[in-house]
């Protein structure tokens, strides 16, 4: 049976363990539907990435303390389903809107053909390949906007995006990892985030100390636990898919 490495062999060798989730498949990801904070539920498909994950995770050996999750129902579903299925609902899940998805802006809830016919194919293809390229943001009365949306009531608006860069997002996300999550890594806790495709890259971008040309290459998959041993000051050693474990 796959084990993690035991808590008295990662005190020696001075490890620690966080695990990366990214929320299993939406109804948006299987229809190929630009997303972002749009709240849609999990896919059938993602349902059950989501009970393998906690799967995978439990034969390896892995426990929480804590589970830190975007308030997207994508991602709250999937933590919820993981932490069910390794019988840990007990553990405190903290969710925080700056670890939602990028906001794609004028695009979310349109289809990539009907996005380049209103568009044009570069302002859609840029935000997809360049780290500081926005996509076309919204005006701040459209529903979509999340300062007119009841969830976020009691954000400051000019907090709340319009439409993000990956630039912008990882803005966004940064100090809610510095000031909230690595001092709960740092006290001792297994943590588990559960997120969302860019958020997760910009936090890999800063784990692995990448450049924006190298972020934007990343590719993450649904559901699948990934797992990154990090040194006293927080810098990734390795990372692994919980799949490829041996």
């Amino acid at each position: 049976m796959l084990r993690a490495i035991a808590s008295t062999a990662n005190a020696q060798k001075k490890v620690t363990q966080l695990v990366l989730l990214r929320h299993g498949q939406s109804i948006w990801n299987r229809d190929k539907i630009f997303t972002g904070w749009s709240d849609v539920a999990l896919s059938p498909k993602g349902e059950r990435e989501a009970e393998q994950a906690a799967y995978l995770l439990k034969q390896a050996g892995f426990t929480f303390d804590l589970c830190f999750s975007s308030t997207l129902q994508r991602a709250r579903t999937t933590s919820q389903i993981v932490l069910a299925s390794m019988q840990l609902n007990e553990i405190p899940v903290h969710e925080s809107w700056r670890l939602n998805e990028r906001h794609y802006g004028a695009l979310e809830g349109m289809e990539r053909w009907q996005a380049i016919k209103k568009f044009g194919i570069w302002p859609i293809l840029g935000c997809q390949i360049k780290f500081d390229a926005a996509p076309p943001y919204l005006d701040s009365q459209d529903p979509r906007f999340p300062g007119n949306q009841p969830g976020y009531t009691g954000i400051n608006k000019d907090e709340l995006p319009l439409g993000e860069s990956m630039q912008q997002t990882l803005a966004r996300f940064q100090p809610y990892w510095q000031e909230t999550i690595q001092p709960e890594i740092q006290q001792g806790r297994r943590i588990l985030i559960v997120s969302h495709k860019n958020t997760l890259r910009t936090l890999m971008m800063l784990l692995d100390h990448l450049t924006p040309g190298q972020v934007m290459k990343l590719s993450l998959a649904t559901g699948r636990p990934l797992v990154y041993e990090l040194d006293q000051q927080l810098n990734a050693i390795r990372h692994y898919y919980v799949d490829h474990l041996k």
